[in-house]
């Protein structure tokens, strides 16, 4: 380079030729997070755990849409199909309920689930009889099957409860409605509703439960279950780790002062932390939960999550005072104190940003941690209450049926737990060795 900063330029003979330099290239920076970023991609395992975790949000946000069994809580009792294996397939005869269902948008039904406005009934076979559609209906695989005959009209329409009064005429058929309205309509029109809309080919591809219910739609809906007590107890963990963290080690070598008249006091910030850290820590993690789910009594959903954040602050609490501690003693900390910036600023805008990396993988590996905890409280009873799903209360309802030909039943929730649980510790294992600065690129 010559004194400006350009390229050098060299005569030979006629040719002036511009040689090339690879100084800008080698002082070009790269930002930490770029690295961090690079670092984790390079991780198999982390990848993977990515992976899982996106389609397992994906799951859980668009559950009810994904579902076989869209129905709130996946809840579509057919009682004739209790316990069938995998693949089962089966023919549905919709009935329409008899009831004034309101419409629901889609924010409703993203949340809560479609409410179903039929009664479904397993049938092996069916024929028409005239207005009436005859059906050999499934009781269960060693039971013969029974004749029911059903008017298109009912199968079709929410009719009258009171006074139905179907009355075939010719190739028409007239009947009450829900509102009490004489209603005339098409005997073929009737038929090509009843087949187009009323009839389902329906296979359980993880088979059904003790109450003839899709697993695999169970299974689906408990994971928005799993995975929004793992957010909200993180966050819980997070708020309250990081506040008493950051005062226990911003303070432990100098505690706050106050003054009573000519007395002054030291108040022992960090002895009093490290005392209370001590005492939640020397209570097993799911006795806590256990305690603090019977105290709130009410067996709240939204009590479930409070109960395993309150649990989890501990560890978050420990490795932020630990940070501090040394992070406490830099020059850029003497430099804010020196200016007179407030403790709450010093800590919050100059300290707490530098411990990020440390608390991303703490909260990694505390997601899988609220994961098992919510599965064990709901494995005792003491989680979320039927009939919403959980993986860990499908385990406590069929865990007596291991070592038995429907052991299924028992081992989808307990892979489903161990899956999403392994997908956060990869995770967290790669982000511990993508933050850590003393990894080499390769």
């Amino acid at each position: 380079m010559n004194g400006e900063g350009e390229p050098f330029i060299k005569q030979f003979g006629s040719h002036r030729i511009k040689l090339k330099t690879n100084t800008e290239d080698k002082f070009k920076s790269v930002s930490l997070s770029k690295k961090a970023w690079k670092r984790l991609l390079k991780n198999k395992p982390a990848v993977i755990g990515i992976i899982i975790i996106c389609l397992s949000t994906i799951t859980a946000a668009f559950c009810h849409f994904i579902a076989p069994d869209g129905t709130p809580n996946a809840d579509e009792q057919i009682l004739q199909l209790e316990t069938h294996p995998p693949g089962f397939t089966i023919t549905i005869l919709k009935v329409e309920k008899n009831l004034k269902i309101k419409e629901q948008n889609i924010l409703s039904i993203l949340f809560n689930g479609t409410k179903s406005d039929y009664t479904p009934v397993p049938i092996t076979a069916w024929e028409y009889d005239g207005a009436n559609v005859i059906v050999d209906e499934y009781l269960g695989p060693d039971r013969p099957t029974a004749k029911k005959s059903y008017p298109l009209a009912d199968i079709v329409y929410a009719i009258s409860n009171t006074d139905p009064n179907i009355q075939p005429e010719g190739n028409a058929v007239s009947f009450n409605d829900i509102d009490e309205l004489k209603v005339e309509s098409d005997l073929e029109d009737l038929k090509k509703r009843f087949e187009k809309k009323h009839l389902e080919k329906r296979t359980f591809l993880f088979g059904s439960d003790k109450f003839g219910r899709d697993i695999l739609s169970r299974l689906l809906v408990g994971t928005r279950v799993s995975l929004s007590v793992g957010i909200i107890a993180v966050i819980i963990s997070l708020v309250i780790g990081i506040v008493v963290g950051s005062l226990a080690g911003y303070f432990a070598k100098d505690p706050p002062k106050i003054s009573l008249g000519k007395l002054s006091l030291n108040i022992p910030v960090d002895s009093s932390i490290i005392w209370l850290i001590n005492v939640f820590w020397s209570i097993p993690t799911l006795l806590l939960a256990m305690g603090l789910t019977i105290i709130f009594k009410e067996k709240n959903f939204i009590l479930i999550y409070v109960a395993v954040g309150l649990t989890m602050w501990v560890e978050m609490a420990r490795i932020v005072r630990g940070q501090f501690l040394g992070i406490r003693e830099k020059e850029f900390v003497e430099a804010s104190r020196s200016l007179g910036f407030s403790h709450f600023r010093t800590i919050f805008r100059h300290i707490l940003p530098n411990l990020w990396g440390p608390i991303i993988v703490i909260v990694a590996a505390n997601f899988a941690t609220a994961i098992l905890i919510e599965a064990g409280l709901s494995f005792i009873g003491l989680g979320v209450q039927p009939p919403k799903p959980s993986w860990g209360t499908m385990l406590n309802e069929y865990y007596g049926f291991i070592g038995t030909s429907k052991s299924y039943l028992a081992i989808y929730p307990g892979l489903a737990i161990m899956i999403l649980v392994l997908a956060f510790n990869l995770i967290g294992n790669g982000l511990r060795d993508a933050l850590d600065i003393k990894t080499s690129m390769k």
